[in-house]
């Protein structure tokens, strides 16, 4: 059978169309046509033809993982509210609509381009352990011998960040009050809304998920079960679905503010449920959270770009890692899929991930070593690639100073509005729908973010008390010549950096438009030392780390390609559910109209629209 994307454009994306089945066989589990027959994308007058295109607004624009989401930010938009008011009040719809990827039990990262200022602020969302448990009683609560926290109960669970830190942003930035800028999400919630095809898909696998967990490590089930599988299943794609209990909970935040959730009635309702599992939170560890504004990072990519993301805890910095080293060599004078630029992209994120392993930690427990963004070490990591085959195994870079590939679900949006006030937001549970705890009668998941603790007292990312763990979730910015050029993000755990960069790659080496930029087929590695292992060396180091780990390609990645980069040494597979390659969502601004051009992308359900 014919290859149906027979050539790559001169400077060509990464197609997103199948290979033949005799190249690239179908997913066993797999069963759409396109699978089978290799049926690949219809004509385009304009642009490639794996793409679509992008949308483009004068005065305002929101891209989310849910076209209700984005048209209820419109919505505010047309109110009178900022690019804030309707980034958060779109959040609050996608933690009712998109329960797999977050709620009010995650935590929230976001950048905000301040126009009136003419900077970037960041901010920090997320939550921490509980005050009063050491490492020592945490791990007596572990079965004998375990080296990391479990996905699901108690144990994993860490403050959830996300009302907090909607409200220091409405506190800044917001025009409209809460009760209208939440109140879209709690009709929704209580009238109902049709379930859409993706979600669908990632809730069915969250129920399987969670009952394979329950063998494992038994957890209360029963409330989550009655909030979204209680016919005994999933809801369908197209399924009404009614969430009584967070309209109610959301009603309350809107009503009694930041305080309603953290230290009255609501709160008192998740401690009590959260100490009959077992936990160690107290209403006092919940009184005390707070959100902080943290500064924006950017690195020089080259012809006037910049990527700019936020510092550790997040690992945000392994994104601009990626950059400083990926800076000395000319990616475009190779075509996009080929194989020189995926093994370059591929070594330069192991690379990056090393340090993040060894480094990133929360900044009041472990200073991040400044060395790490600077030009001179992005030149002495990228000395380290061999440009002729995959390295068999790094290590972190010799300074003074931490399971990150774990399937995180996430979402991110952005927003911007008519002032050119841009925000960068993304929000999440962690794995799957989190771990699997419903506070009585709340409607909401909490997150199992504290999975990614280490449990080996030597590393910057040990557990300790009233502290922030290692965080996958990073919003992004990229800056044009000084000025802000767009906000974008792309989910999933350990893909997030490597995505950042691809998307980066795509728009400045190859030209490609906004769209294609993320519909352009990625790759993702997963493997190397993670930030919950063993520091190397210490004591508790026993287990063997594969520092080489798989790289995975999508069906657009040329059969010659896979192909070289085994021969290279790299443990090539072609993933073909477009799950581990994450969603992306975009907005740039015209520095000199103003018009703005909005993307998603096929892996999602989302939609960008303006007006």
């Amino acid at each position: 059978m014919r290859n149906p994307a027979p050539k790559l454009l001169a400077a060509a994306a990464l197609i997103a169309a199948p290979v033949a089945a005799e190249e690239a066989p179908a997913n066993p589990a797999d069963t759409r046509p396109e699978a089978t027959q290799g049926i690949g994308p219809g004509a385009r007058p304009v642009g490639a033809e794996w793409s679509r295109s992008p949308v483009v607004a004068p005065n305002a624009m929101a891209a989310t993982a849910h076209p209700l989401a984005t048209q209820i930010a419109l919505d505010i938009l047309k109110a009178g509210g900022s690019a804030v008011d309707a980034a958060i009040a779109a959040n609050a719809a996608l933690g009712l609509m998109e329960p797999t990827g977050n709620g009010i039990g995650g935590d929230l990262f976001a950048i905000v381009w301040d126009p009136s200022s003419g900077d970037f602020v960041g901010l920090n969302g997320s939550g921490r352990s509980p005050s009063g448990q050491t490492l020592a009683q945490l791990k007596a609560k572990l079965p004998a011998g375990a080296t990391s926290l479990p996905p699901v109960g108690p144990l994993p669970v860490t403050i959830p960040g996300t009302v907090d830190a909607w409200f220091e942003l409405h506190a800044r930035y917001g025009r409209l009050p809460m009760e209208q800028v939440l109140a879209p999400a709690i009709r929704y919630a209580r009238e109902g809304h049709p379930v859409a095809p993706v979600i669908a898909m990632y809730m069915e696998r969250g129920l399987k998920n969670f009952e394979r967990q329950q063998q494992n490590t038994p957890f209360e089930f029963e409330n989550a079960r009655k909030t979204w599988f209680a016919s005994g299943r999933a809801p369908r794609p197209g399924e009404m679905f009614r969430n009584p209990d967070l309209a109610s909970t959301l009603e309350a935040i809107a009503t009694g503010g930041r305080e309603a959730f953290y230290e009255g009635a609501l709160a008192k309702v998740m401690v009590d449920y959260l100490q009959r599992q077992g936990s160690a939170f107290t209403l006092a560890d919940f009184a005390a959270h707070r959100s902080e504004w943290v500064d924006v990072a950017c690195v020089t990519y080259r012809k006037g770009y910049e990527l700019c993301e936020l510092p550790p805890n997040s690992q945000g910095f392994a994104a601009l890692q990626m950059v400083n080293i990926l800076k000395h060599v000319e990616l475009a004078q190779w075509e996009r899929g080929s194989p020189q630029v995926l093994h370059y992209i591929t070594e330069a994120k192991r690379l990056a991930f090393e340090d993040a392993a060894r480094f990133y930690a929360d900044p009041a427990f472990a200073k991040t070593p400044a060395e790490l963004l600077t030009d001179a070490y992005g030149k002495q990591r990228f000395a380290l690639i061999d440009p002729a085959k995959a390295t068999p195994a790094f290590t972190p870079g010799a300074l003074v100073a931490p399971k990150l590939e774990g399937e995180g679900d996430t979402t991110y949006l952005t927003v911007a509005d008519k002032d050119g006030m841009m925000v960068s937001l993304i929000q999440s549970n962690y794995r799957g729908m989190g771990g699997g705890l419903v506070p009585d009668g709340l409607g909401f998941m909490f997150q199992d973010r504290g999975e990614l603790y280490s449990l080996d007292p030597a590393h910057p990312n040990a557990y300790a008390p009233a502290k922030r763990p290692f965080q996958t979730i990073i919003p992004a910015f990229i800056r044009k010549d000084g000025k802000p050029w767009a906000s974008f993000g792309l989910m999933g755990g350990g893909m997030q950096p490597q995505g950042h960069v691809q998307v980066l790659v795509n728009l400045v080496d190859y030209g490609m438009n906004l769209q294609e930029a993320g519909d352009a087929a990625r790759l993702h590695h997963d493997g190397g030392r993670q930030p919950t292992d063993a520091l190397a060396g210490s004591p508790a180091d026993t287990a063997p780390i594969d520092t080489l780990g798989v790289l995975q390609v999508e069906p657009g990645i040329p059969t010659a390609t896979v192909e070289a980069l085994r021969a290279m040494g790299h443990k090539v597979e072609v993933e073909t559910t477009g799950i581990p390659f994450g969603g992306y969502q975009a907005i740039a601004r015209d520095p000199v109209s103003g018009v703005y051009t909005g993307a998603t992308e096929m892996r999602k359900d989302g939609q960008a629209s303006g007006f």
